[in-house]
């Protein structure tokens, strides 16, 4: 026999309601009252970043753009270019290229262009004969190839360069930085500058040289009328070589030779450095890199005192050194 209690059992109590999610509409309304109500706020939030992007984004591309006609640059010069100088003798003085040394490095497997141009010693150039004898402005006259502008990296910037007619005339072609020096902004008919003692026409203005700076205060004449009219002996004194392009294999071998070949009458002092190791003071050849050209251009200033280089014994010449760039 079952009881059950008279008490009424209490109802139970109604659960919570869960709380619920916002509509995608809701958000968006209410994620832009902000907006619609501050839009001065807005409007100027929205161009400050839009300008910080702007401006990122421009510096970026200045930055690519610099690189790029860097790297443009440096591919229309070349990443090919050796020179040969002429080294030291056995008794520190300094050596002299065979004439036959253009036409010897050429030879080798690889070159695919020689020009050389070769100092023209104790000679000075000036706007007009009336100028004092020592005020050289550091000019050198070298006698140049008719081919030099292509190989060397350069260009004209005015008139005309040297070519078979006027190799063996008084014609001269200036540096970038000889032409401002004699205070020559353009080409005339005409125009002359006083060489050696005589007048030389000059003919045109080289663009400035980024791989060859010594160009840019040289006086170029050709290499018939330096032995004519400016008792050149026709040593070479600098040698400019082209290799094949895109190949550094094929320059790096050229380079290991340029020595020896340019000088083989002493195999023993042609070798040649790789560019970037410390040169020493011996008389074997070393390469320059870039515009290290301290010492050779001191060999060359002592024209512009009126002093000769004393020129070494066919038996005591050393071979070059050579660089590459």
């Amino acid at each position: 026999m079952t009881t059950t209690s008279g008490r009424p059992t209490a109802p139970s109590a109604p659960s919570a309601p869960s709380p619920g999610r916002l509509r995608p509409g809701d958000l968006a309304s209410l994620a832009s009252i902000g907006l619609r109500t501050r839009k001065l706020r807005a409007t100027l939030s929205a161009l400050g970043i839009a300008i910080g992007v702007a401006a990122i984004v421009a510096v970026l591309g200045l930055a690519s753009s610099s690189q790029a006609a860097l790297l443009a640059q440096i591919a229309r010069l070349g990443t090919n270019l050796l020179t040969v100088t002429n080294g030291q003798t056995l008794t520190g003085g300094t050596a002299e290229l065979p004439e036959t040394a253009p036409g010897m490095i050429a030879r080798l497997p690889g070159v695919t262009a020689v020009q050389a141009t070769g100092t023209v010693n104790g000679v000075s150039a000036y706007r007009s004969p009336v100028i004092p004898a020592f005020r050289t402005n550091g000019l050198s006259v070298d006698a140049a190839s008719l081919g030099l502008p292509a190989v060397a990296g350069t260009s004209l910037a005015q008139g005309r360069f040297l070519n078979a007619a006027t190799d063996r005339e008084p014609v001269a072609v200036l540096g970038a930085t000889t032409a401002q020096l004699l205070g020559i902004d353009r080409i005339r008919p005409g125009m002359r500058i006083w060489v050696g003692g005589q007048w030389f026409y000059v003919t045109g203005i080289l663009n400035s040289a980024t791989y060859a700076p010594e160009l840019d205060s040289a006086v170029l004449v050709g290499f018939q009328a330096a032995q004519k009219y400016l008792n050149f002996d026709g040593h070479p004194s600098e040698i400019y070589v082209r290799t094949t392009s895109n190949d550094q294999a094929a320059t790096t071998a050229v380079d290991n030779l340029l020595g020896a070949q340019a000088s083989p009458e002493n195999p023993s002092l042609g070798r040649a450095h790789r560019p970037g190791r410390r040169q020493g003071r011996a008389r074997h050849p070393v390469p320059r890199t870039g515009r290290g050209r301290a010492a050779s251009r001191r060999d060359r200033g002592s024209q512009h005192h009126g002093h000769l280089r004393p020129r070494a014994p066919p038996g005591d010449r050393a071979a070059p050194r050579a660089r590459r760039h």
